[in-house]
């Protein structure tokens, strides 16, 4: 094994730019995969966390009962589609507006509970049921008014699934590219020491023995570009993330859990080993053949 090292590594310090091409190129397809994981993984947690929220506000006319309420909770309960629905009485419609306007004392003396109405603020088990809620609470006697962010949410929810399929599409173009380029920087080298390898053909070396080093070579290419990629990315992501948590005001997204950027990594490398020996294998195996 000692060996297999020592003449990888003499494979690639003889070719510096070869090998610095391929560092390259394998280091661009990690960043660009590292950067659309996390723009997918920060994604899909803000549309978890807006899907948590109250999605759906119905306010009530002021002769609505009790007993009506409770059966228009029963109705959407039926439906299997709110996670949570939770009753506001005008009471408590008072204290959320007296806390959301404590710094103008104006404001606070010209509203009452009597002013403000009960309402019901509605979360669905999937963004795309809004629309479906909405309907029906607007269909109620006694509901005045229906409020929700329909815009909002499905602009989040396009965004997340455009954003999965352009990094999934990218990913394999850049890794189709890089594959083809260790291909042929492995082939170039495996054609350089042409008289090399008929020797130790002839001498008795096994196939597998002579596709070693190459294969280490793909592989260093591979682990190096995750590396470096990974690094470049998670240290941008440090510097902005001051930046991105004062944009994404109460959105518990930030920061990223070193857990998760570890899992990434470990992701990464594991797609660079394995273009890294596909690629040198196909090179070598076409010009021992």
């Amino acid at each position: 094994m000692k060996q297999l090292l020592k003449t990888t590594w003499t494979h690639i310090r003889r070719t510096p730019y070869q090998s610095l091409a391929a560092v390259l190129i394998m280091t661009l397809t990690f960043f660009v995969i590292t950067a659309f994981t996390l723009l997918a993984a920060g994604s899909q947690a803000i549309l978890s966390y807006f899907e948590t929220r109250p999605q759906v506000t119905a306010f009530f006319e002021d002769q609505v009962t009790p007993g009506q309420i409770d059966l228009l909770k029963a109705k959407l309960a039926e439906t299997g589609k709110t996670k949570e629905i939770k009753y506001v009485s005008k009471e408590e419609a008072l204290a959320i507006y007296r806390e959301q306007n404590k710094d103008d004392p104006l404001l606070l003396e010209m509203v009452t509970a009597n002013i403000l109405p009960a309402s019901l603020e509605i979360s669905t088990t999937n963004i795309t049921y809004l629309g479906e809620i909405a309907e029906i609470l607007r269909q109620e006697p006694g509901v005045e008014e229906v409020i929700f962010q329909q815009d909002v949410a499905e602009t989040l929810h396009k965004w997340t699934t455009n954003i999965r399929r352009i990094g999934a599409v990218l990913a394999i173009v850049f890794s189709s590219a890089a594959l083809l380029t260790i291909l042929v920087i492995i082939g170039m080298k495996v054609a350089l020491r042409r008289e090399e390898v008929e020797i130790m053909g002839l001498i008795g070396a096994s196939r597998g023995f002579i596709r070693a080093p190459f294969i280490f070579e793909g592989i260093f290419y591979g682990v190096v570009g995750a590396f470096i990629a990974w690094g470049v990315s998670y240290l941008f992501l440090l510097y902005a993330t001051p930046f991105l948590v004062d944009f994404l005001v109460g959105i518990p997204v930030l920061p990223v859990p070193i857990l998760f950027m570890l899992a990434v990594l470990g992701g990464e490398i594991l797609l660079g080993i394995f273009i890294g020996i596909l690629g040198s294998f196909i090179a070598v195996r076409r010009y021992l053949e």
